[in-house]
């Protein structure tokens, strides 16, 4: 591991290594296959700026309105001493306590480093797990944290509440509607990444202390406003299998020597280089581009210049189908009859032919 950290060490260059967070933690899952991310997340480089200095600038990212409203309606949930939120975890998880314990651990005796927040999370969370009693516990911004390829990402999720029966269940709270019943596909999807990445803190933190996995549940607490009033409603949401991705990506990271050994000893991403430079390396990082990457990595749109004329670029689905034919313009050949089918070639050039007939009719 000494080594591994030395190695992306130097390839950062001479800035502090940025810190991971959940949002950015989850986005590993994102893309499992990019090689490029992977290296740039363990190595804590600032894919932003990067990208900025190469000239492609990426619009990704929650906008301060996004940020507002999620403030102000986190901050409606936990009024009163969090007295909507217990409402709903009691309805939703079945809790029968008489009163539950309030813990704010956004600040400890008025120091908020991360280091001293979670010596506090870690001693309060290690009391609950061994308290049999019908006690519950709501733990508002604790600190947990993560390795990261040799480094501790800290991170904080919106609460942690102990249910009656030793069962620690995470509570993320979002600004994003309910309407119906039915949310956002994509936002629960990207919510419950993120919650995962709590959840498998929370076990880290717990086994650590002695106790098992399964006293962090498998569900999370969603919270999010219904319909279109601001009145919160609470789901469970299952994150087994993003559970399941999620460490299997950050074992990935541990095991990066290969990747590294293959780029050269010199190489570095300093953004103070010339872009030219800077390009070049980034360049010898294999990617593995695919649309979906332009909501969730900084360097989107400059991997999206990159594979220009690739069907990478066209979707992971179309590239799939199209049997793994690299080049759009390969595709268009072998469509018109114009080029000749390479060796496994033949039957997805026999398709794309019938398909190409099929357009000219209906066009005619």
């Amino acid at each position: 591991m000494d080594r591994l950290v030395e190695r992306l060490d130097r390839l950062r260059g001479p800035v502090a290594p940025r810190n991971h967070n959940a949002r950015t933690i989850a986005a590993l899952t994102s893309n499992p296959g990019c090689a490029r991310r992977g290296v740039l997340d363990a190595a804590g480089v600032n894919k932003g700026e990067i990208a900025r200095h190469l000239g492609f600038p990426s619009g990704y990212g929650q906008s301060r309105f996004a940020i507002g409203r999620g403030n102000a309606f986190e901050a409606q949930v936990k009024a009163d001493g969090c007295a909507d939120l217990l409402h709903l975890l009691r309805e939703r998880l079945g809790l029968s306590i008489p009163e539950v314990a309030y813990a704010d651990l956004s600040t400890v005796g008025g120091n908020a480093s991360r280091e001293v927040r979670y010596a506090r999370t870690r001693s309060l969370l290690a009391r609950a797990a061994g308290d049999h009693d019908d006690a519950g516990t709501m733990f508002d911004h604790p600190m947990l944290r993560l390795e990261i390829a040799g480094y501790y990402a800290y991170l904080e999720p919106d609460l942690i509440a102990f249910r009656a029966g030793g069962r620690f269940y995470v509570v993320e709270i979002k600004s994003f509607p309910v309407i119906d019943g039915q949310a956002d596909p994509a936002k629960v999807a990207a919510a419950a990444r993120q919650a995962a990445v709590y959840v498998l803190a929370m076990r880290r933190l717990l086994a650590e202390l002695g106790h098992p996995g399964d006293v962090v549940a498998d569900e999370v607490v969603l919270v999010c406003p219904e319909n279109f009033a601001n009145r919160p409603t609470a789901s469970l949401v299952d994150v087994r299998r993003q559970l399941s991705v999620l460490e299997r990506q950050l074992g990935r990271i541990t095991r990066l020597e290969a990747v590294l050994d293959a780029l050269p000893e010199t190489m570095t991403l300093d953004p103070a280089q010339p872009a030219g430079d800077v390009a070049t390396s980034v360049r010898a990082i294999d990617a593995s581009y695919t649309p979906d990457c332009l909501g969730t990595c900084e360097m989107a749109y400059f991997c999206r210049d990159e594979c220009h004329g690739s069907t990478r670029a066209l979707g992971r689905g179309v590239h799939d189908d199209l049997g793994g034919v690299d080049s759009v313009d390969t595709v268009l050949g072998l469509a018109r009859g114009t080029r000749t089918p390479g060796v496994g070639q033949e039957e997805i050039a026999s398709l794309l032919r019938f398909a190409h007939q099929l357009r000219e009719e209906c066009l005619s």
